[in-house]
């Protein structure tokens, strides 16, 4: 069946500051085009050892209180093993285990269905890597 599977890669700038970048408005313009009214559901996913993808709230300061949080529970020190890059990026490397590099959610008449708070975001916390890379992916 053609136009079941769609993608779309992004390129994010986060430059050298820990981020959370809301991609929501992305994610609805290429539903507009991929899903064409359609049902399905948008897989969200970034290739990166270093990074992950959060359904949060934005704009309250919930998406400090993510990059909070990460500094309580992975400190930027010098515990790590993997010691490459700026000081304490091993905990970089531990992200995705805790903010997964994916979401998938449901696409509803070509819509994204989210809470009313809910945005998509990219999580990035390594300050060493400007530029990510973000694939969307519609499946109908």
């Amino acid at each position: 069946m053609p136009g079941t599977f769609t993608t779309r890669v992004l390129t994010v700038s986060t430059g050298s500051e820990e981020r959370v970048v809301d991609l929501t408005g992305d994610c609805e313009a290429f539903l507009r085009d991929a899903a064409a009214g359609r049902d399905g559901l948008l897989n969200v996913f970034v290739p990166h050892a270093t990074a992950g993808i959060a359904v949060i709230e934005t704009g309250a300061g919930s998406d400090d209180d993510l990059l909070a949080a990460l500094h309580t529970l992975l400190p930027a020190d010098d515990r790590w093993q993997h010691r490459h890059g700026s000081p304490g990026h091993g905990r970089d490397h531990v992200l995705p285990a805790i903010v997964p590099p994916h979401a998938t959610l449901p696409v509803v008449g070509g819509r994204l269905e989210l809470g009313t708070w809910q945005s998509v975001c990219l999580v990035d916390t390594n300050k060493d890597n400007p530029e990510r890379t973000v694939r969307l992916s519609f499946l109908g």
